[in-house]
This record gives C-alpha cells, structure tokens and sequence, in this order.
C-alpha cells in the first residue's frame, strides 16, 4: 500500500473526481477525511471505503467559508493527530456566458470557490504542516485554464490561478519538505460535463449531441477522461514514488492538450 496510514483531506470528496481519489487513496491505505458541501454525497463515499475495510469521515464544510475550513483542519488534526495530504479538488463549473454579459456576483463565486478555497485549505494545512516539516498538497486545475476558453472566462481564469498558485507554494514551503503539485484534467466523464455540454448548446442554439461529439474529437485518443484515470494520477502524486516532483503540473488530458 502506497498511502498505507496517512492523512489525507479531500475536498469535493462526494463526486466525480474527488469521489474517485478518496476511494483509491483509501486502497492505498490513507485515512480519508471528505470534506464537502453534499453531506449525502459524502456519506455515501464513506460508505463504500468503510465496506472494504478503509478509515474515511465525512465532514461537511464550505471552501468559501475561512471558519469552516479552519474547523475542517481542527477537527483532522483533533481526531488523527496529523495531516499528510491535501487534494484541493472543491469547484464549481460557473456559467456559459461572453464576458460582455457576466455579472460580478457570478464571477465573484467562481473566484471564491476555485481559487480562493484552495488558497484558504492550503494556508490552514500549511500550519501543522510546516511544524511537522512534512506534507504534500495537489492542487485539481484544468486544461480548460491553460489556454483561452470562449464563453468559461471565470473557470478558466481560476483554473490558471490553481497552477500559479501551486508553483508559488512549492517555492514557499519547499525547505519544509512539504511538496506541492497539480494535476490538469482534460475533459471527464460525467454528470458536469454534459451540464456544461448542455449549456454550451443551449447559449449557441446547437444540438447537445453535436456539442458532445465536438467535445471528444479535439481529444488524440477521441475520448473524455475517467475520473479514476485522475485518481491515479493523484496517488502518484501523493506517494513517495514522486518523492522528487513539487511545482509541476500533471496533465491527464487523453491529448486534449495536444490538439487546441
């Protein structure tokens, strides 16, 4: 087991992405820590580590909210003593909107949400963290924040912060042997990418399918990625086999990045 008895808080740990690293993390041996807004999302993640013998709890709380993710770190570190990984995965996908008609209470959102959050959970870990010279945080970004992307300003533009704010972590705390990494999905299967799919089809007055099939053909391997395809690479990350790595950017794309 390559996590076999660390720390690890998820955030977005109900869903998607997150759901996936929490349950590989937990077959690898980590002590999960879910934290989320979906309590019943949440539970049912805990639910199935549990079934096979893992250590998970779920913990409501708000990326939004400083008191909340203060409380998060409290509570781990109250019950286990120790922190050992932070997977900053919480987002939110925003709207499908030109920025000529974006309204700031939505932009704001995104902000709070996608950049902010993780700057808030990184800053509290940071403190035991540093202490106990040790930690590792990955960052969750997006290819869709690595180059321009018509009518998604607001993810994109925070998306880039996510891996801004992984390179200057890792120059911050790297004396602490604390190392900071992200990983940059490309399309991933699921429920938020139809949504965004639907969107998309709706703003351009376009057939959902076509949208779909539009969605993969700029993938070299012509289609999405699977959210355990990430999860994976997030065990990487958060084991010793990458022991050398901290500032990078992993792109797990199905070559998306290759064909902009």
């Amino acid at each position: 087991m390559r996590l076999k008895d660390r720390v690890a808080i998820v955030t977005g740990g109900g869903k998607g992405i997150g759901r996936a690293i929490s349950l590989a993390f937990a077959r690898e041996g980590a002590i999960v820590v879910v934290a989320a807004r979906d309590l019943l999302a949440m539970e049912n993640t805990v639910e199935e580590i549990r079934s096979h013998g893992g250590v998970a709890d779920a913990l409501v709380a708000d990326v939004r909210n400083e008191d909340q993710i203060k409380r998060m770190v409290a509570y781990t570190m109250d019950k286990h003593r120790r922190i050992d990984i932070l997977v900053n995965n919480s987002a939110t996908g925003g709207p499908t909107v030109n920025i000529a008609e974006l309204d700031l209470d939505t932009w704001n959102d995104v902000m709070a949400t996608n950049i902010t959050g993780p700057m808030l959970c990184a800053r509290e870990v940071l403190k035991p963290m540093m202490t106990a010279k040790r930690g590792n945080i990955i960052n969750i970004s997006s290819e869709g924040g690595r180059s321009g992307f018509p009518m998604r300003s607001p993810y994109a533009v925070s998306k880039r912060g996510v891996i801004a704010l992984t390179e200057t972590l890792a120059i911050e705390v790297g004396t602490y042997c604390i190392r900071v990494n992200c990983i940059s999905p490309g399309r991933v299967s699921g429920e938020r990418v139809e949504n965004v799919a639907k969107d998309k089809a709706n703003a351009l007055g376009l057939a959902y399918d076509d949208v779909m099939a539009s969605m993969t053909q700029d993938c070299s391997l012509g289609r999405f990625v699977e959210a355990d395809e990430v999860a994976a690479a997030a065990v990487f990350l958060a084991s010793d086999e990458s022991s050398g790595m901290t500032g990078e950017t992993m792109v797990v794309s199905c070559g998306k990045h290759m064909l902009h």
